[in-house]
């Protein structure tokens, strides 16, 4: 195969007519392919061609696609299905139930933490006045007493209700 003059000029004008690079090596005949006439194009410089009409006009409008209910408004149609959208949401606060201020006298450095004490950390790491709480730790050897064990293990059951809850006030 080799490119005549008669060649590249057939080439041009189907070309510039708008004919698909299929369709140019189809009409240039036998031993032209595809990707022949699109190297072709790109070594004369043709690879642009004039925008028609219909592609300058603006897209209409779509109405928004219905989703599953239980799909919280996440599409999963086409090449998307497995996009990652992350959305930001904020942990909910779970409330102690009650307070529990242990004065400074009774928490502890960690030279004093002992395996009995609740090691659960109160202040700054980085500050002299970092220290443990200090209490009596749970029956079941837990490190920490009963107060700090209730704020650090959350059953999932009750994580998942409060995600779920959160999640239903956020989209309604």
């Amino acid at each position: 195969m080799s490119w005549t003059d008669e060649r590249v000029e057939l080439l041009r004008k189907l070309w510039t007519d708008g004919l698909s690079a299929s369709q140019v090596a189809a009409e240039l005949g036998p031993g032209i392919t595809r990707n022949a006439v699109i190297g072709k194009i790109h070594r004369l410089g043709l690879a642009e061609r004039a925008k028609t009409a219909s592609a300058q006009r603006p897209r209409a409008a779509t109405a928004p696609r219905q989703t599953h209910p239980r799909m919280n408004g996440v599409s999963s149609h086409g090449n998307l299905a497995l996009a990652f959208a992350p959305h930001a949401l904020a942990a909910p606060r779970l409330a102690p139930e009650e307070e529990v201020v242990i004065p400074m006298s009774e928490r502890v450095t960690i030279m004093e933490l002992r395996e009995s004490m609740c090691r659960w950390p109160m202040g700054d790491p980085t500050s002299p006045e970092f220290r443990f709480c200090g209490c009596k730790s749970t029956v079941g050897g837990g490190p920490y007493c009963a107060y700090h064990a209730r704020v650090a293990y959350q059953p999932a059951q009750d994580r998942r209700r409060a995600r779920d809850q959160f999640r239903t006030q956020r989209y309604a």
